[in-house]
């Protein structure tokens, strides 16, 4: 199985086939409007004018399974993501990337990456460390998805090149993108 065997859900309810991707180069992003992270939506929208051109897409998952930060409806949530960050890439339907709810997509994308580690040199990545650690002891061993603003870099194949946790650069996100665009 590979991801563009998988289908999910636009906001306006209707199913998409990420086959509809093939050939692109992909950014997957799980998010949430209320998260300090949020202001990853500016960087996403200049990573994603400066290559969608190029064949690049970011493909925007939001979701409220981290400290409920997404809340609202899934228009509620775009209309949030437009008027503050002019965002113009593909937001679909709000979902859960962890546990029973997980869809699919997310599934996969966890059993194929591992957990890649919080920049705890930074005040936001030893935070969210300990944050995590309270609820999960052993979350350095485990491939599940820790936070919002996790990002998954797919190739022109469908191939996961790289996983980036929320703490990680946004300078590392472009320079991976630049790599294989």
């Amino acid at each position: 199985m590979g991801i563009y065997d998988f289908s999910v859900r636009a906001r306006d309810g209707k199913e998409v086939p990420l086959s509809d991707y093939k050939g692109k180069v992909l950014l997957i992003v799980n998010t949430a409007t209320g998260c300090g992270f949020t202001p990853h939506y500016k960087e996403l929208q200049e990573i994603y004018v400066q290559y969608q051109k190029e064949g690049f897409e970011i493909l925007d998952f939001p979701c409220n399974q981290f400290g409920e930060q997404a809340s609202g409806t899934d228009e509620e949530i775009h209309s949030f993501c437009i008027s503050h960050y002019g965002i113009t890439f593909p937001q679909f339907s709000k979902i859960e990337v962890n546990g029973q709810g997980a869809i699919p997509l997310y599934k996969w994308l966890v059993e194929n990456t591992s957990f890649t580690g919080f920049d705890t040199g930074t005040p936001m990545g030893a935070m969210l460390g300990q944050l995590v650690k309270k609820h999960d002891r052993r979350y350095k061993n485990n491939s599940a998805i820790k936070w919002n603003f996790t990002k998954f870099l797919i190739d022109r194949n469908g191939n996961i090149i790289a996983r980036f946790e929320p703490t990680a650069s946004m300078t590392k996100v472009r320079e991976k993108i630049r790599e294989i665009i």
